[in-house]
């Protein structure tokens, strides 16, 4: 198929449809994937928690639950796009998640997140399907920069904007409170013009179809 062209202009939103790589399914969150993503969390909580405040010792089938309700109620009002990964050849095996969301419609600024099971990182998937999200991001969001945050000391999250081409900005002392203590963060940009230039390469590492 032909590179998705620039499309400018306000701010847009999404369908509901999969998004594919050639490894992945990206697709929205339903009622059902419950069980999948209580299981995907627990099989990671040991590693989550050095970085992400929901990722407590605790954390079960209610919070579960509550994610997924926000996640299905931000997505029908635009405010954010949470994507479960699944590997093509194991559906119903939640791989990780990642997601897009509005810091400004008016200056079509946006951010990108994600996390990746334990048993399933090293594998390239948060690049594959960030990469994928970037897309989304700016072929669909119509966004003109996009940024990701980054706790410090997170060396593989790192590496996914390194690889990806984001830009280190600068960083946010004591952004997030994990576990009572106050995180500093690294931020990141890739602007639209940065990521189309990109974007042949992306193909070429296989993480897209070109």
């Amino acid at each position: 198929m032909p590179r998705p062209q620039p499309t400018g202009g306000s701010p847009g939103t999404l369908t509901g449809a999969s998004r594919f790589t050639p490894r992945l399914e990206m697709r929205p969150f339903r009622r059902r994937d419950l069980d999948a993503l209580v299981d995907a969390a627990a099989d990671s909580l040991s590693d989550l928690s050095k970085w992400l405040p929901w990722a407590h010792s605790g954390y079960g089938r209610r919070d579960a639950l509550v994610f997924l309700r926000d996640s299905v109620s931000a997505w029908g009002e635009g405010r954010a796009f949470d994507f479960t990964i699944r590997y093509l050849d194991r559906p119903g095996f939640h791989v990780g998640n990642v997601s897009a969301w509005f810091i400004s419609r008016q200056s079509r600024v946006g951010e990108v997140g994600y996390w990746i099971r334990s048993s399933e990182t090293g594998k390239g998937v948060a690049t594959e399907a960030t990469a994928r999200i970037l897309a989304v991001a700016f072929d669909e969001l119509r966004l003109h920069r996009v940024v990701l945050r980054i706790a410090v000391g997170n060396r593989g999250s790192e590496r996914v904007a390194e690889k990806l081409g984001f830009t280190r900005e600068g960083l946010l002392r004591q952004e997030l409170q994990v576990n009572g203590v106050w995180m500093d963060h690294s931020i990141w940009g890739i602007l639209e013009e940065e990521y189309r230039n990109l974007r042949p390469e992306y193909a070429d590492e296989g993480w897209l179809t070109a």
